[in-house]
C-alpha cells in the first residue's frame, strides 16, 4: 500500500464550474485555441497562490493540474510569519486560521529516545519562549501557525477560482513554444485523451521538483537531487497522553538507525492534535529501497513512539529523496518557474511551501503591472534577480538544518555505533556522574540550543532583502545588523527590505502598516510636514496610470502613530517619504522633502517600473 496522488481516470473526482458554463470534465473544441493572459501549470502552494494573486489583481488566468484534486498527503505544514502576512493581504488569513493548529500548540519541540521514553531535551520554538515571543509579536501582525498542505491548498484554490481563475483538473502540460507575443502550450485532457492548445501571454511552471516546464526551458541548476532517502508514514493513533502536556508539532527521536538518511534524526510530526501523525524515517539511498507493507510501517511507528502494542491505523506511506538543488535563473522569455521547480531541499526548517508562496507573491504583482500596461517587460527580469538568491539561501539553510543533528549524535556518543545494543548503551552515558558525563551534557545542551537556527530563525523567514532595478536607493549602504541575521530580522526602511510592522490607527481601531500597504497597489508613507508628497502622489498616479495610495501619518490625521513605533522605525524625517511596492518591500525612500516632489516620485516610479520611454511621451501629453 503506497500513498500517491489518485490518478484513476475512471473516477469522476471533483468538478469546477467555469463562468462559461463548462465543467472541468468538458472538452474544449479541438479547432479552437483557449486564450488567457497567464497559464499556471501546477496547483500546489506556488501554483494555487499565483492563481489567487493574479485573480485578485484582475488578471485572467488558467491553472491546470494533471491530478484530479489537490495534495492528498499532509506534506508541508509550518506556515511562517511572512507567509501569513501574505495570506492576510490576500484576504484569507481568517480562513487559514480556522483550519490551522494555533501558534501556542506548535512550539515545545521535544528530543527523545522515543515519544514514550526518556527525554533528551526540549526547546521552545517558533517564537513560543517569552523572550522570542516578543520578537515575533513586534515583527508582524500575523503569527506562525501549522496547517497541512491538504488543508491549505484547497483554501487558496477555492479563493483563486471564486475570484476568476479557470481551474482545470486532469489536464496535463505536454510542451510549449513561445514567440514575441505569447506562449502556445500543448495540454492533454487526461479524461478524454484529447490534446489542445492554450495560448497565454505568460506561462508559470509551478509543477514541482521534477518540473517539466523547468526542463523544457533548460533552467540552470546547481546542486544534486536524491542525496538521502526518506520515508513518510501517515497514521492515526491517540497520543494525547504523550503530547498534550508538552504540545509540539515535532518530536525528534534518537533511535537506533535514526542517523541514516532522513532529516537528520527520526521524526514524529503532529498532523492534527493529537490523533493524526506522520513519521519520517530515513534509509540509505545508495542501497535497494525498502519495500514497505502495513506490518512494517506499524513496527516503525511503534519503535519511534515507544509503545510495543500501540493501536495504529496506517493511512499511507511513500518513499522520497532529499534534494540539494536550486536554479540560478528562474525564467526564459515569457516562461517563469516558481516553487519546488526552482528550490529543491528537505522539509527541514519548514521553508518549502512558504518560499513557494513568496515566489509567486513577488512574480505576480510584476506580471500584473506589465499586463496592465503600467510597466515595461524589463520589470519581469527582476523576478530572477530577487528570488534566485533566496532559492539558494533556503536550499543551503534547509540542508544545513539537517546536518546540524550530527553534533547531537556526537554529544550522545552514538554517531559511529554499529549495533542497536551499542546505540542504546551509549545513550545512557549522558546520565553518568562523571567528568565525561558532565562534558557530554554540556555538549548536548549546546547542540540542542544551536537548533534555534532551524526552529527560531525569524531572520531567515522574514528577513529577505532584494537588490535589483525594481529597488531604487540613494547610494547609501545597507545598515549593518547588530544581531544574528538568521535569528533576527532587520527592522529598517532601507530599500529592498520588507516593510517594518507598526500598529497605526485612531481612537476606534488599529491596523498594521502591512494592512495599509495593500498588495494591489503602491503606497507611500509620509508625515504631516510631508503633505506635498501625498499631493504629488495623486498627480503621479494619474500620469503613470497606476494605483498609488498616499498615507499621511500624524496627530489629527485619519492614520496616527498609536504607540510611536512607526516613528522609531521609519528612519526618515517627518517630511521624508517611503515608497512601498505591492509585495510590501521598500522600493525607495527620501530622507526629507525635496524641491519638486512630483518629479522625484515620477522619476523613481518610472525607473522602478521600467517605463521611462513610455512615460516621457505621457509626460509630454500630460503637459
Amino acid at each position: 500500500m503506497t500513498t500517491q496522488r489518485n490518478d484513476n481516470l475512471e473516477q469522476p473526482g471533483r468538478s469546477v464550474i467555469f463562468d462559461d458554463g463548462l465543467s472541468a470534465t468538458d472538452t474544449p473544441n479541438e479547432t479552437n485555441v483557449v486564450e488567457t493572459e497567464v497559464l499556471i501549470v501546477g496547483s500546489g502552494p506556488a501554483g494555487s497562490s499565483a492563481a489567487m494573486f493574479l485573480s485578485t489583481q484582475g488578471i485572467s488566468n488558467i491553472m491546470i493540474t494533471k491530478y484530479r484534486w489537490t495534495a492528498n498527503t499532509p506534506r508541508a505544514h509550518i506556515t511562517n510569519q511572512r507567509t501569513m502576512e501574505i495570506l492576510r493581504d490576500a484576504g484569507i488569513e481568517d480562513q487559514v486560521l480556522a483550519e490551522a493548529v494555533p501558534h501556542e500548540l506548535m512550539g515545545d519541540t521535544v528530543y527523545c529516545e522515543s515519544m514514550a521514553g526518556e527525554e533528551i531535551g526540549r526547546r521552545p520554538t517558533w517564537g513560543t519562549r517569552p523572550d522570542r515571543r516578543a520578537d515575533y509579536e513586534l515583527a508582524s501582525p500575523a503569527m506562525p501557525c501549522d496547517i497541512p498542505q491538504t488543508l491549505l491548498e484547497p483554501i487558496m484554490l477555492k479563493n483563486a477560482t471564486m475570484r476568476g481563475t479557470q481551474t482545470q483538473f486532469s489536464t496535463e502540460y505536454l510542451s510549449h513554444t513561445q514567440d514575441d507575443k505569447g506562449v502556445s502550450v500543448q495540454v492533454l485532457n487526461r479524461l478524454t485523451g484529447q490534446e489542445y492548445t492554450i495560448r497565454a501571454k505568460y506561462l508559470i511552471g509551478a509543477d514541482g521538483a521534477r518540473s517539466k516546464v523547468a526542463a523544457d526551458i533548460n533552467l540552470p541548476m546547481e546542486g544534486k537531487m536524491d542525496i538521502g532517502g526518506s520515508m513518510n508514514i501517515t497514521f492515526k493513533a491517540d497520543l494525547s497522553h504523550l503530547a498534550a502536556h508538552r504540545p509540539s508539532i515535532l518530536y525528534w527521536v534518537f533511535h537506533p538507525g535514526s542517523n541514516i538518511g532522513g532529516l537528520g534524526a527520526g521524526l514524529i510530526r503532529m498532523v492534527r492534535p493529537w490523533n493524526e501523525w506522520l513519521v519520517v524515517w530515513g534509509f540509505d539511498i545508495n542501497q535497494e529501497p525498502p519495500k514497505l507493507n502495513d506490518d512494517e510501517a506499524i513496527q516503525i511507528v511503534r519503535n519511534l513512539v515507544g509503545i510495543e502494542d500501540l493501536d495504529v491505523e496506517i493511512l499511507g506511506y511513500s518513499l522520497w529523496g532529499n534534494n540539494d538543488q536550486y536554479a540560478t535563473h528562474l525564467q526564459k522569455g515569457r516562461v517563469f518557474c516558481a516553487g519546488d521547480a526552482i528550490h529543491k531541499h528537505p522539509p527541514s526548517h519548514g521553508l518549502g511551501s512558504n518560499t513557494s508562496i513568496q515566489d509567486s507573491y513577488n512574480l505576480c504583482w510584476k506580471l500584473a503591472c506589465v499586463l496592465k500596461g503600467q510597466a515595461g517587460p524589463e520589470l519581469l527580469e527582476t523576478y530572477s534577480t530577487e528570488r534566485a538568491p533566496i532559492a539558494k539561501q533556503i536550499v543551503t539553510r534547509a540542508n544545513g538544518s539537517s546536518s546540524e543533528y550530527k553534533p547531537i549524535f556526537d554529544a550522545l556518543g552514538v554517531t559511529d555505533t554499529t549495533t542497536n545494543d551499542e546505540f542504546v548503551e551509549k545513550l545512557a552515558l549522558r546520565k553518568e556522574n562523571s567528568p565525561e558525563g558532565a562534558r557530554r551534557r554540556a555538549a548536548l545542551r549546546a547542540a540542542l540550543d544551536n537548533k534555534d537556527y532551524e526552529f527560531n530563525a525569524q531572520g531567515t523567514e522574514i528577513g529577505q532583502f532584494y537588490d535589483s532595478s525594481a529597488v531604487i536607493t540613494d547610494g547609501q549602504k545597507r545598515p549593518a545588523m547588530t544581531e544574528d541575521p538568521m535569528l533576527h530580522h532587520q527592522k529598517s526602511t532601507f530599500p529592498g527590505l520588507r516593510l517594518p510592522h507598526a500598529w497605526l490607527g485612531d481612537a476606534k481601531e488599529k491596523y498594521s502598516t502591512h494592512d495599509i500597504a495593500e498588495g494591489t497597489r503602491f503606497t507611500i508613507f509620509t508625515g504631516i510636514t510631508g503633505q506635498a508628497w501625498a499631493d504629488a502622489a495623486v498627480r503621479v498616479a494619474e500620469r503613470l496610470g497606476i494605483d498609488l495610495k498616499a498615507v499621511v501619518i500624524g496627530e489629527g490625521q485619519p492614520v496616527q502613530d498609536l504607540y510611536g513605533d512607526w516613528l522609531r522605525q521609519r528612519e526618515v524625517d517627518e517630511d521624508g517619504v517611503i515608497l512601498v511596492r505591492p509585495d510590501k518591500h521598500i522600493g525607495w525612500r527620501a530622507q526629507s522633502m525635496v524641491a519638486d516632489p512630483e518629479t522625484a516620485l515620477f522619476d523613481v516610479l518610472s525607473a522602478l517600473l521600467h517605463t521611462k520611454q513610455t512615460n516621457q511621451a505621457n509626460q509630454a501629453n500630460y503637459s
